[in-house]
């Protein structure tokens, strides 16, 4: 295997961080296994290892009604959700 001695430096929300981190001690991964994982992926597959794509406008219309409470389904519970999507 290869020396590692190359460095990547990047600013990020402390936040994000925080939480991404915890994901990746769930997952028994330091932040650097993660980031050569993902780096791995990009060349292994000559791209990104997930689709990058612009919301329709459909789909942003239905973003911004969610996030401001309107046009929501609520349920009571599985069944409930279930019956509702059957309309």
């Amino acid at each position: 295997m290869a020396t590692k001695s190359a460095t990547v430096r990047a600013r990020i929300e402390p936040k994000l961080k925080e939480e991404v981190e915890t994901l990746f001690h769930q997952l028994g991964l330091s932040t650097t296994e993660a980031i050569t994982l993902f780096y791995n992926q990009v060349q292994l597959r000559k791209g990104l290892p997930f689709n990058v794509v612009m919301p329709n406008k459909t789909t942003e219309k239905t973003f911004k009604e969610t996030d401001t409470g309107k046009n929501l389904t609520h349920c009571e519970s599985l069944g409930d959700m279930f019956d509702k999507l059957s309309i």
